[in-house]
């Protein structure tokens, strides 16, 4: 998602995606004399006011999006859950599906951008679960909230400025247009700005419409990629060992080492071997993440994990992106396992722990998947029966398990 460099994919998260957005606020003076401001920008821009004020006459402040800024998953989810919830077995399997449905599309588009059809499809299976989550806040609304309100506005400002002029060039409806609360939208999530100056119009109707069309949405997304420096044939990384007593003070993405330098220190292949990535120059530089510290995964990264980065700046959402690709060419994940008890659960286990609070009497709709309100409530009821000093309302591993055990012990329900 090209957004904000310290702006996180919330609704990629199955634990938000389905989050309504707040019903509008009622219109103030303040947000009417900015929009007025904004008005005498767009016209500078090429927007007439009777076109500016036709898109935005409806227009009232949601104040709900001011809260979510500084609320990014990417930094405030344990790595395990984050990638639990974006790379499960639901999410490889359909991706694997739609690569070969879209075969003929990705290899067009592969050839002409040069990045691989597995990166493309990982992309878009990250940033709405191919198609399925666009979000569901009106897209004007929260970027014109954001211009007037907040910090940042100027930046926002220069999105909401952007997406009219998208819509008034005819390549979007304003009508229905939906996105995340901080303006990223469309099948791989690209904000206003980013998708005046990178979408392309992949299927040949003379517009460039990353929500309705997906030859558009794909072709735009490698073409993001490549301009973001994608090496055609490498790696974005591999997983490593280091040795006993690695100074994990070297690691970070922007650390940057040759090869050799790497392989004095002790770092090998997952398996021992020496260092060896396929299809890099001899002297290709890489960086070593240790995204859970010394105890967990090691990886070194090269010049492809960074157009992966700056798509979204965020580690776990980077790594999503490239497991993700991984597991889709037919890989099986990181072998090493997380330093933490309680691993994170995708959808299929998220789906049996709800019915299993179902059965314990908990009113949480229905077992979709998706870890709303209710469903952590809930949770949190149960640890804390259960004598679980952190009663955190998390869906974990931990509380799957106890839930299973007592279910086929034949435990009665307590509510």
């Amino acid at each position: 998602m090209p957004i904000l460099t310290t702006l996180g994919l919330a609704a990629a998260l199955a634990s938000t995606s389905t989050l309504p957005a707040t019903p509008a606020a009622t219109i103030d003076p303040a947000f009417n004399r900015c929009l007025a401001g904004l008005q005498a920008t767009a016209a500078t821009q090429g927007i007439s006011a009777d076109r500016f004020n036709g898109i935005t006459a409806a227009l009232t402040p949601d104040p709900s999006v001011l809260g979510l800024l500084d609320a990014q998953p990417e930094f405030t989810t344990p790595i395990w859950d984050y990638l639990a919830a974006l790379v499960d077995r639901q999410r490889v399997d359909d991706g694997r599906t739609l690569l070969q449905q879209h075969r003929d599309l990705l290899d067009r588009v592969s050839a002409q951008y040069g990045v691989d059809p597995a990166t493309i499809v990982a992309v878009w299976g990250v940033e709405s679960d191919y198609g399925r989550v666009f979000g569901k806040r009106p897209l004007l609304q929260s970027l014109a909230t954001l211009s007037c309100a907040g910090r940042r506005q100027a930046f926002f400002r220069g999105e909401l400025l952007a997406l009219l002029k998208l819509i008034d060039r005819g390549d979007l409806q304003a009508q229905g247009l939906t996105g995340s609360w901080a303006g990223a939208f469309g099948h791989t999530q690209f904000m206003p700005s980013t998708y005046a100056r990178i979408a392309v119009d992949g299927d040949g109707d003379g517009r460039r419409d990353l929500v309705g069309s997906i030859p558009d949405a794909l072709a735009s997304t490698a073409n993001y990629l490549k301009r973001a420096g994608w090496r055609s044939g490498e790696p974005w990384g591999m997983e490593v060992r280091v040795p006993a007593g690695f100074n994990a003070s070297q690691a970070g993405r922007t650390q940057r080492r040759a090869l050799a330098d790497w392989r004095a220190q002790g770092v090998t292949a997952l398996d021992g071997s020496v260092l060896a990535p396929p299809n890099l120059p001899a002297d290709a530089r890489a960086a070593l993440l240790l995204p859970a510290g010394i105890k967990g995964p090691a990886l070194l990264v090269f010049r492809n994990y960074d157009a992966i980065y700056s798509y979204n700046a965020a580690e776990s959402y980077a790594l999503a992106i490239a497991t993700l690709a991984d597991q889709l060419r037919g890989g099986t994940g990181l072998a090493t396992a997380w330093p933490t008890d309680d691993p994170g659960i995708g959808r299929d286990e998220r789906r049996q722990l709800q019915t299993l609070l179902l059965a314990r009497g908990h009113d949480i709709g229905s077992a979709d998947g998706m870890i709303g309100t209710a469903t952590r409530r809930a949770i949190q009821a149960e640890q804390q029966r259960l004598g679980w000093a952190n009663a955190d309302g998390r869906a974990g591993q931990r509380i799957l398990r106890a839930l299973q055990q007592e279910a086929a012990a034949g435990a009665p329900a307590t509510r």
